[in-house]
C-alpha cells in the first residue's frame, strides 16, 4: 500500500501529496508549506563575496512586499487580494473535494464492492480493492454526482475562515525580515534564522487550525454519513447545535491533537530537511553559463541555477515529509467521526476509542496507520479477511 496523502501538498497540506492537494487536512497544510516555498524566491544575501566573482546585492524579499508601495499586500490591494486568494482557494477545494471523499470514505474501512484478482511485478496473483475511479463511480451510482460533493460546505467555510485567519495574524504580528542564508560558513546564523521563521509559521498554522477544526469535523462527519446512509448532520447550524447538545464544546475539537502534531512535525521537518540539503549539497558558483562559472558582467546568473534546485528540493521534502505525517492525518479523521452516532464510528467498522493515542497504537497493531493514503493501487493487506478463490 503506498503512503502518499492525496492532501496535502496542496499540508504542500504547496508542499505536497502524493495524489492531490488541499483540503482542510490537507489545505491546511497547504498554508503551512507556503512559508517554507517563500525563502527559495529571496536570493542569497551579498554579506560574502566569491574570491572571483563577487556576490550581487541583496534583493528585497517577497515578505517586504507586504508593506511596500505597489506590493501585492499593499495598501487598498490587500483586501483584493485576500478576497483573490479565498476565492483561488475555494475552486481547488471543489475540485478535490470527490478526492478527499473517498479517502475519508476509505479510511474509516469502508468498501463496499470486492477486490479483484490481478498479477504483481512478479506475476503472482493477488488481490487489489477498487481504485479511487472505481469508488468514485460506486458513489455516483448510489447518490448521483452532486453525492461526490457532500460535506463541501462546511469544508469551504473551514478553508476561507484558516485563510482569513492567516492573513489576519500577518497583519497583527508582522513576520521579521528573514534573509536567506547558505553559505556553510554562517550555518550557525542561518539556522537561526530558520528556526525563527518556522516558529512563526508554526503560531499561525496552529491557531488557524483550532479555528477552523471545528468545522472540519461537521465536515468529515456529514462524508461518513455515506456508510450508514444517515442524515443525522445536515445544514452547518444544525450540526453545531447537534455536536454541542451530545458532546458539549469539546466535541468540536475531537482529533485536534493528532492534526496539530501533524502540522508541526510537518513544518519542521521540511523546513529542517531543505535548510540542510540547501546549506551543504547545493553549491552557489555553479551556474547556468556555458563555461559553468558566472561572469563578472552577469554576476546574478550563477545563482540562478542554484535557486532553481532549492525549489525543487522544498518540493521534494514536502512529499517525503507529508508520507511520514499520514498517520496524524487518519488519525485526527478518524477520532472526528469516532463515537459520534454514526455507523462510521461504531463497531463493527471501528472501535469506540479512549483517546487518539488509543486509535493509534490499534492502527499500528492492524498494520493500517496507512490506510487510505492510496487511491490508484490499492492491494488488500495480509491482515484482511479476504482471500484468493
Amino acid at each position: 500500500m503506498g503512503a502518499l496523502d492525496p492532501e496535502v501538498a496542496p499540508r504542500a497540506r504547496g508542499g505536497a501529496a502524493g495524489m492531490a492537494g488541499a483540503g482542510a487536512g490537507a489545505g491546511a497544510r497547504g498554508g503551512a508549506a507556503a512559508g517554507v516555498e517563500a525563502r527559495a524566491r529571496d536570493p542569497p544575501p551579498a554579506h560574502r563575496a566569491h574570491p572571483r566573482h563577487p556576490r550581487p546585492a541583496a534583493q528585497p524579499s517577497a515578505r517586504r512586499m507586504d508593506g511596500g508601495s505597489g506590493g501585492l499586500g499593499s495598501g487598498d490591494n490587500a483586501p483584493t487580494t485576500e478576497a483573490l486568494f479565498v476565492a483561488l482557494g475555494a475552486g481547488v477545494t471543489a475540485l478535490s473535494h470527490p478526492l478527499l471523499y473517498v479517502k475519508l470514505l476509505i479510511q474509516v474501512g469502508h468498501e463496499p464492492m470486492p477486490p479483484t484478482v490481478g498479477t504483481n511485478v512478479l506475476g503472482r496473483k493477488v488481490l487489489y480493492l477498487p481504485s479511487f475511479f472505481t469508488y468514485a463511480k460506486y458513489i455516483v451510482q448510489v447518490d448521483g454526482k452532486i453525492g461526490l460533493f457532500r460535506g463541501l460546505s462546511p469544508r469551504l467555510m473551514s478553508n476561507a475562515l484558516s485563510t482569513v485567519t492567516r492573513g489576519s495574524m500577518k497583519k497583527v504580528f508582522p513576520p521579521d525580515e528573514i534573509e536567506q542564508v547558505s553559505n556553510k560558513d554562517d550555518m550557525k546564523t542561518s539556522l537561526r534564522k530558520v528556526v525563527k521563521e518556522t516558529s512563526y509559521e508554526m503560531m499561525m498554522q496552529c491557531v488557524s487550525r483550532m479555528l477552523a477544526h471545528p468545522l472540519h469535523v461537521i465536515s468529515m462527519r456529514c462524508m461518513v454519513q455515506f456508510v450508514g446512509r444517515e442524515a443525522k448532520y445536515s445544514g452547518v447550524l444544525s450540526s453545531i447545535g447537534k455536536i454541542f447538545k451530545e458532546e458539549g464544546f469539546l466535541g468540536f475539537f475531537v482529533g485536534l491533537i493528532p492534526h496539530l502534531l501533524g502540522d508541526v512535525v510537518f513544518l519542521w521537518g521540511c523546513n529542517l530537511l531543505a535548510h540542510f540539503i540547501n546549506a551543504y549539497l547545493v553549491d552557489d558558483s555553479v551556474s547556468d553559463s556555458p563555461g559553468g562559472l558566472g561572469n563578472d558582467q552577469n554576476p546574478g546568473s550563477q545563482f540562478s541555477q542554484a535557486l532553481a534546485i532549492r525549489s525543487y528540493t522544498k518540493f521534494v521534502m514536502g512529499i517525503a515529509v507529508s508520507m511520514l505525517t499520514y498517520p496524524f492525518l487518519l488519525v485526527g479523521d478518524l477520532m472526528a467521526v469516532n463515537n459520534c452516532g454514526l455507523q462510521a464510528g461504531l463497531p463493527p467498522y471501528s472501535p469506540v476509542f479512549k483517546s487518539w493515542i488509543h486509535c493509534w497504537k490499534y492502527l499500528s497493531m492492524q498494520g493500517q496507520l496507512f490506510r487510505g493514503s492510496s487511491l490508484l493501487f490499492r492491494r488488500v493487506s495480509s491482515g484482511s479477511s479476504f482471500a484468493l478463490e
